[in-house]
């Protein structure tokens, strides 16, 4: 009923349901008592996106023109069904594994394969494969392609609902909530601003520790849009080394960042960074259990 979707997998029917329920946000069209709705049949346009993609190595569906949210030209081309089969990637390719992926990429669900069809399909039960050295291996080994693939998912993905909700949080000092009045009644806060916890408490410290380190990672590859996003990772860094200041890996990794205390002073490659913090979560995790 909801439309979430990752963008180069999407189904024409999730997008209608997007459409839709944008217009009755904005009052363009009345709230429908029965949402627009959509079935299992856009798993199977999904299903025809990845075998595309592993049979040539890039999405049937893509635009040139690098958005927050998904391109009018991308959305067009799902919507209408628009796609090619390029000579230089596809010559090689059987007839059968393109009319597996044309009749799972069709715009209407009722004339697209269903499961079964996919599995009584000619090319699923073909006793004979061809010889060929597909494309997608080695189109799949550039790093920048898979970068900018999950870039554009990880946008979409911090794009899905957050604008819909209305939140605001209340001051700390009135919040009636059971964890935070623990934490209360078990820190005191010396004149230095640290918090200093009971011994049995460490495991609750180390908690807090490790939800730092995936704030890092979350800044790197889900940032929030409006904020200033290299402002916002030096924040949770600041927030990430106060508390685990003696792992050495976070130690060494900051100082090859260039990082001066109090922020990054050179460009940080992103996903290298949160790729290195998540070897830093499981050294602590296993850290922590063998104590």
């Amino acid at each position: 009923m909801t439309p979430q979707f990752t963008p180069y997998y999407v189904a024409p029917q999730v997008l209608e349901a997007q459409r839709r329920h944008q217009k009755e946000k904005f009052g363009i069209i009345p709230t429908s008592p029965t949402p627009y709705t959509y079935n299992k049949s856009c798993d199977l346009w999904s299903l025809g996106v990845i075998i595309y993609v592993m049979l040539c190595g890039y999405p049937p569906f893509y635009s040139k023109h690098h958005s927050r949210t998904i391109p009018k030209d991308m959305r067009r081309k799902i919507m209408t069904g628009s796609f090619e089969f390029p000579e230089e990637e596809w010559s090689q390719i059987s007839e059968m594994a393109k009319d597996v992926v044309r009749k799972l990429l069709k715009v209407k669900p009722e004339e697209r394969l269903t499961i079964e069809g996919v599995l009584d399909h000619p090319w699923l039960n073909s006793t004979e494969a061809l010889d060929n050295v597909l494309p997608s291996a080695q189109l799949m080994m550039d790093k920048a392609v898979v970068a900018g693939i999950q870039q554009a998912h990880a946008e979409q993905l911090a794009n899905m609902r957050i604008q819909d909700l209305k939140v605001s949080l209340k001051p700390l000092h009135s919040v009636n909530n059971p964890i935070l009045r623990k934490r209360k009644l078990l820190g005191t806060k010396p004149k230095d601003g640290v918090y200093i916890h009971d011994r049995e408490n460490g495991a609750e410290d180390s908690n807090v520790a490790l939800e730092k380190l995936r704030d890092v990672i979350a800044q790197c590859i889900l940032p929030q849009a409006g904020e200033n996003e290299d402002e916002k990772l030096n924040e949770v860094m600041q927030e990430a080394w106060k508390y685990n200041r003696e792992c050495k890996l976070l130690r060494d990794t900051l100082q090859s960042f260039s990082w001066n205390g109090r922020g990054f002073t050179d460009k940080v490659d992103r996903l290298k960074l949160a790729e290195i913090v998540k070897q830093v979560i499981e050294e602590q995790t296993m850290s922590h259990e063998s104590q």
